[in-house]
């Protein structure tokens, strides 16, 4: 089986048709190094045509292609487990968890606890910081908008931070998003340590959280004048807010970080639009089994 490409709703379900397609397509992955039978090491094996499990030719140990995966034990069928990892990645903005209860005629909470172990998927390896042209800033999400940019201490506001990094003609390439519990250097400084290469052009505003960073970064503070000496960075935090208020009802604190991570998962593999739905089922395939206990305290 060919690896899935586009775009298209049409495409995507002419491809997968049925459950069985879908489990076909992830035995692909999951062998595609080759086979090792997790019990007795041997190499040879058998394909069960029902199911795509692979049984060992020596100590007959069968191995389903899902097992110790996050599509293990999908109940409401993998073709539907499918369309949800599609509309999350290939889609511009995604869909509430309302709306795709009712097109995939499941439950919400069956639809919200799947959602969830996709947004772990989508969440940054932090493997590879940004190294170019970045843009940090600090700005609020929630409570009453009183249309400021930048910092607030309202207890009702999410305090968020972004660091964008453009492109040689000034494009948007990369984004991250971190929580702060406040404004100081330690709450600041987690994003340059998880994402941003002591190599980049780093510019942020005036604030002085950002002064202590100097000693270890490439780091030029400049006046924000109200977002125009950066547009990038501000047209992302625009994005984003609007993203957020169109998607969620309610967004808590806790839950917030996930939004984040699934946002920028869409933005970072933008110039991969074509393969992004293989690259987050490879994702998947890829990240450990995630319990119920693990996914319980967030939306």
């Amino acid at each position: 089986m060919e690896k899935f490409k586009g775009e298209s709703i049409l495409e995507f379900t002419d491809k997968f048709k049925t459950d069985l397609d879908c489990l076909e397509y992830l035995a692909q992955i999951k062998w595609k190094d080759g086979f090792k039978c997790v019990k007795c090491n041997h190499t040879k094996f058998t394909i069960r045509k029902k199911n795509f499990a692979r049984d060992c030719n020596a100590c007959h140990h069968i191995e389903s292609p899902i097992v110790g995966t996050i599509f293990h034990r999908v109940t409401f069928g993998l073709r539907k487990a499918f369309t949800i990892v599609f509309e999350m990645s290939a889609t511009t903005k995604s869909i509430s968890t309302m709306q795709m209860a009712k097109r995939l005629k499941i439950s919400r909470t069956t639809a919200t606890n799947f959602i969830k172990k996709v947004r772990v998927s989508m969440k940054s390896s932090a493997s590879q910081p940004m190294i170019g042209q970045v843009f940090v800033d600090e700005f609020v999400f929630g409570g009453k908008e009183d249309l400021k940019q930048g910092r607030s201490n309202d207890s009702k506001k999410k305090k968020l931070i972004v660091a964008v990094e453009t492109n040689d003609t000034g494009g948007i390439k990369r984004v991250y998003f971190d929580q702060l519990e406040d404004y100081s250097c330690q709450e600041i400084r987690k994003i340059f340590d998880k994402h941003i290469s002591k190599s980049a052009s780093i510019k942020t505003d005036k604030w002085t959280g950002y002064n202590p960073l100097k000693k270890e970064f490439d780091l030029n503070q400049i006046k924000s004048d109200k977002g125009n000496s950066s547009r990038e960075l501000h047209t992302i935090i625009h994005q984003v807010k609007s993203w957020l208020r169109s998607t969620f009802s309610w967004v808590h604190k806790e839950h917030i970080q996930k939004y984040l991570d699934e946002f920028s998962y869409r933005i970072n593999r933008s110039i991969y639009k074509e393969n992004i739905f293989d690259l987050l089922i490879n994702r998947m395939m890829n990240t450990q089994r995630v319990l119920y206990q693990d996914i319980i305290i967030s939306k």
